[in-house]
């Protein structure tokens, strides 16, 4: 690899290990046996480089969210759409979610020192928009390069929302956290209610 790889590669251990506020450039040096410059002629800045490798943390999460072999053998008997499918996603999801405790805290800290933060919360306020439409393949089977805007940011939002809730749900306890059947059983009511709800006039 070369230094700008092992400057992520550094930058993702020391957030997993220190956090946001913590992690200072000399760490992310040490941690890389890079040095001081590279940090500014590859990423700009240490925040730049932080962002980055927080994005990077959470895309190998995300890829954890992927049906195993079983799992898609499972997915591959559910249309896509279905309450089936939406089923097995979150099952999916919520299997990968404890091994991703680590990355959610990081979230966490975002969260509660926002201010302290702001300039790496503007970055990655950025790349949040990207990532509206990560999730929304997993249920539709429509690539993410071909995903329409609207869909983005109806469906890419809802599924994200969710994503978060669930998140909270399993750093706050696990034990008490919803599950993918509760999860699409009340889909299916809201489903159900709507559909006997008289039209507005």
């Amino acid at each position: 690899m070369g230094h700008r790889e092992d400057l992520l590669e550094g930058a993702k251990r020391c957030l997993l290990e220190k956090g946001f506020l913590r992690t200072t450039a000399r760490d992310i040096v040490k941690e890389s046996g890079t040095n001081l410059a590279s940090i500014g002629y590859h990423y700009g800045s240490k925040d730049a480089l932080l962002v980055q490798a927080y994005v990077a943390l959470v895309e190998e999460t995300g890829d954890r969210f992927e049906p195993g072999r079983e799992e898609a053998a499972a997915a591959a008997t559910a249309p896509p759409g279905s309450l089936e499918r939406f089923r097995e996603v979150w099952a999916n999801v919520i299997r990968a979610l404890p091994g991703s405790r680590a990355i959610w805290l990081l979230s966490f800290e975002l969260v509660l020192q926002g201010d302290r933060l702001s300039e790496v919360r503007r970055m990655l306020g950025d790349a949040q928009k990207q990532a509206l439409s990560g999730l929304v393949p997993l249920f539709n089977d429509v690539p993410e390069a071909e995903l329409d805007e609207e869909t983005v940011q109806t469906e890419g939002r809802l599924y994200q929302t969710l994503l978060q809730g669930l998140m909270v749900q399993w750093v706050f306890d696990p034990e008490s956290a919803t599950d993918a059947d509760q999860l699409t059983e009340g889909l299916r009511r809201v489903i159900e209610a709507s559909r006997k709800a008289p039209e507005a006039s």
